[in-house]
């Protein structure tokens, strides 16, 4: 076969870049122009960026060298980290707690009637929808500086998050058992409670056990607007330009954050082996 009559077989395929896609090609160019437009909006040049490291070099060395050590609030350090831990365990378990309900009235499982499944899973959307920042500049203004605030934030972000993932959770759950239940003659709360929460209740659990260790990073961001905890422990200390305590706040974290880690895995995996 020549090459000309396998020009004439697959003609799109040897055909030039603009014949064959246009559309990519347009949008190729719309993004590459996009790309320009925003490093040029936001004047950025190998010269700022020299400049910028150039700035932090003093910072990075006054993080490295710990003057008077022994000297330093450990208290107040230790407080923080306590109060982002229950910041994280309290918003989280209430936030699990509420969601059980609600994630099953937005099931499908549960709740036949559809304009009320949706007006549940729209109040969720709208729930989750706000971010955790959001929420928390709200409760601070609200309740004022502190550990409650955060509390909040969690809970309510956290709510509609997790309402989401447990209606989604029943919706996939084995018909079969259900199915069992309604044809021996079980009402509709039994039929829930022995045949639709054994098979969700692992499920619900594993995901709050997963949103803890993500809120035990999430507490600490919210304590640098002023909900409390290690945050603001740091974010005081970053603006006292104290950056060898910052530092110091910092390697806290990361072992706290990796432990919790460590945790939630650990009784993840039990939960789904045994």
């Amino acid at each position: 076969m020549t090459n000309q009559e396998i020009v004439a077989l697959y003609p799109k395929i040897f055909s030039p870049l603009w014949k064959r896609s246009p559309l990519k090609i347009f949008f190729s160019l719309l993004v590459f122009s996009y790309l320009i437009f925003s490093i040029k909006y936001f004047n950025i040049s190998v010269t700022e960026l020299l400049n910028g490291l150039g700035k932090m070099k003093p910072i990075l060395l006054s993080m490295i060298t710990w003057n008077d050590f022994l000297s330093w609030n450990f208290n107040s350090i230790l407080v923080g980290i306590l109060q982002t831990l229950a910041m994280a365990f309290l918003g989280t378990f209430a936030a699990s707690f509420i969601s059980i309900p609600l994630g099953l009235l937005a099931s499908r499982q549960v709740t036949k009637i559809n304009l009320f499944r949706f007006i549940i899973r729209r109040i969720l959307d709208f729930i989750r929808g706000v971010d955790i920042l959001i929420w928390a500049l709200i409760f601070v203004r609200a309740f004022g500086l502190g550990p409650l605030s955060g509390v909040l934030a969690i809970f309510v972000a956290d709510t509609g998050t997790l309402s989401k993932l447990y209606s989604e959770a029943a919706d996939n759950s084995d018909n079969k058992q259900i199915e069992g239940l309604v044809s021996s003659g079980s009402t509709k709360l039994s039929t829930i409670r022995f045949g639709l929460i054994p098979q969700v209740v692992p499920i619900f659990i594993s995901q709050s056990l997963y949103f803890f260790e993500s809120n035990s990073r999430s507490a600490v961001i919210l304590g640098i607007v002023g909900a409390g905890g290690i945050g603001l422990q740091l974010s005081e200390r970053m603006k006292a330009q104290y950056w060898d305590q910052a530092f110091f706040i910092i390697i806290i974290i990361l072992i706290m954050v990796a432990l919790i880690d460590k945790l939630s895995r650990f009784l993840r995996e039990k939960l789904i082996n045994d």
